[in-house]
């Protein structure tokens, strides 16, 4: 498995950006919804994992839609982590840069999430309060109607290329990863405790004891007359 080459726009004169000042980190996605949750997963490992400078934030997104529009507009440079639907083999990466960003969060939309998103970047466009570097790093899935599921395994060995894309990344925008030294605190993680990736692939119920298509006490009935 590998990255696809990344799609770019030119900046103008081919300067190179300078560093920017704020960086964002973004995972976007629904955890309920199997391989929906990719973009999330990756923000919670890079806060275990890593630390990074003052002006580096991690966000977890989940399906805030518009509501993250204050975060797009505050960076400089933003990194997006996401599943998207790209028509390849499951557990691929593609990396998509700068303004064809927006096209490709709304190519193949898979939930409202990126429906919202899509939306996000392009009122951002519209204020002129867009960032000068946009990096998204998105993976194929391969389930998504499994409520209550995690990621496939391709899905998850995928994560490991795309955070090592994604720390690449930082590092180069002036954003200094290094591994982390000091444990995170209580409810200082940027997804719950509960909804963590090994927390919730060990206390989640069976697929037996849970239904994940819907409840049968929910389900319409036929009246026979």
């Amino acid at each position: 498995m590998s990255a696809h080459p990344s799609e770019s726009t030119c900046h103008p004169g081919g300067d190179t950006p300078a560093q920017p000042q704020t960086i964002v980190v973004l995972g976007i996605g629904n955890l309920l919804w199997a391989d929906e949750g990719f973009g999330v997963r990756c923000i919670e490992a890079l806060q275990r994992r890593f630390e990074f400078a003052e002006h580096v934030s991690l966000i977890d997104g989940g399906t805030q839609g518009l509501y993250l529009i204050q975060h797009v507009q505050a960076a400089d440079a933003l990194l997006i982590f996401d599943a998207i639907d790209y028509g390849l083999e499951p557990g691929t990466l593609k990396q998509v840069r700068d303004d064809a960003v927006p096209r490709f969060m709304g190519a193949k939309k898979m939930s409202l999430h990126q429906t919202g998103f899509q939306e996000v970047l392009s009122l951002a466009q519209l204020t002129g309060k867009y960032p000068q570097q946009v990096l998204l790093i998105g993976c194929q899935p391969q389930e998504l109607e499994d409520y209550g599921g995690s990621l496939r395994p391709v899905v998850k060995a995928a994560m490991e290329e795309a955070l090592a894309l994604g720390v690449e990344q930082i590092a180069r925008w002036g954003g200094e990863p290094a591994p982390r030294r000091t444990p995170l605190g209580e409810r200082e993680a940027v997804t719950m405790d509960e909804l963590a990736l090994a927390a919730y692939e060990t206390q989640r119920p069976a697929p037996e004891a849970a239904c994940r298509e819907g409840d049968e006490r929910f389900f319409p009935t036929t009246v026979e007359n």
